[in-house]
């Protein structure tokens, strides 16, 4: 699935070459009406070069600034070059120059040069620079999210799992298989977050956790609610305590403590260990395994084994991503000799 494209998608969702783009008429405040002007202009006279170049050909009721506004933020002009940020902050301006030059020609105003205002020559939506600026990873995908119904671009936890991982004790998929009343810590995005007031008028919330294999109903009751509450926001990310329910024989989950965790995305640079494989005994293995979880962070972790004139080198699992920092390599290189943590 692709976000939508001005250029390559229809009214509905029809694939395309091993993909499908989003559906126009999908978007949140654009109707079929406004996307068949769209495609008819496109085939006529083929793509769209920049998001003036679409201003100035495309039937002046595509220019709603409503419609413009949701096309921006679900992406559909990603593949024009334009970021959703910049264009958001300039649209307004491009199609309103575009919708002064068609009505000058249909009133037959002549520039100063004797040449219609359809010619070729520079107007002002041509001189309207579109800001090289665009929103964090989160603010993109939550518009993406508020104009199309789901993340199609990228998910708020693609990059971040393995960070997240640090924070629960399973996965989505491993609590629906946990028994009734079973405690546990589950992290994933907030989705369809719904505060209401319970008959005695205390304020409750319910939401899908959801990460990158499953989702599970939460329900957050007053008590946790209170203390809790302020940290509840639609696309957060979240790590959250509680105990599985199963009276309705699907697993839901009660929140009992909520997190809000720092995550850094993507990864640090390496730790790189180099061990005689003659010295990798239980002990040693027990004593690095230690240090390692004592210093969690976005670094993956590099084991050179020497054996000899051979040198494997192992790269540990997400579960050992470490803070490669000062701290690590100076215990490390205690346990292990100073020329053994690069």
């Amino acid at each position: 699935m692709l976000v939508p494209d001005v250029n390559v998608a229809e009214s509905d969702f029809v694939g395309k070459e091993g993909s499908i783009p989003f559906g126009m008429s999908a978007i949140r405040n654009v109707g079929a009406g406004l996307v068949a002007h769209i495609v008819a202009e496109r085939d006529e006279n083929g793509p769209f070069v920049s998001f003036p170049d679409f201003c100035n050909r495309v039937n002046p009721t595509v220019l709603n600034k409503r419609a413009l506004e949701s096309l921006i933020k679900a992406g559909a002009f990603d593949s024009l070059g334009h970021p959703r940020k910049g264009l958001l902050m300039v649209f307004e301006r491009i199609a309103d120059s575009a919708l002064a030059r068609r009505r000058e020609a249909e009133a037959g105003i002549m520039s100063l040069f004797g040449e219609s205002t359809t010619g070729e020559g520079p107007s002002e939506i041509d001189r309207v620079d579109i800001p090289d600026v665009e929103f964090d990873k989160m603010q993109r995908l939550a518009y993406e999210k508020e104009m199309l119904g789901l993340y199609v671009s990228d998910h708020p936890l693609m990059g971040a799992q393995q960070a997240l991982a640090r924070h629960v004790e399973a996965t989505l998929t491993e609590a629906k298989e946990m028994a009734d009343g079973a405690p546990t810590t589950l992290g994933g995005v907030v989705t369809a977050l719904n505060r209401r007031y319970t008959k005695r008028g205390d304020l409750m919330a319910t939401f899908v956790l959801e990460d990158l294999e499953a989702a599970m109903e939460a329900f957050v009751f007053p008590r946790t609610m209170a203390d809790f509450g302020h940290l509840l926001e639609e696309d957060s990310v979240v790590a959250v305590k509680g105990r599985i329910d199963r009276r309705d024989d699907q697993a839901k989950f009660i929140v009992m403590e909520v997190k809000r965790p720092e995550l850094m995305i993507g990864e640090g640079p390496p730790v790189r260990l180099t061990i005689p494989a003659s010295r990798l005994t239980e002990t040693i293995v027990n004593e690095v395994k230690r240090i390692l979880e004592a210093h969690p962070g976005d670094s993956a972790v590099m084991v050179h084994v020497e054996d000899g004139r051979r040198t494997t080198v192992l790269r540990l699992g997400p579960g050992f991503g470490v803070d490669g920092g000062n701290a690590l390599h100076a215990e490390l290189r205690v346990l292990l000799g100073a020329d053994a943590v690069f």
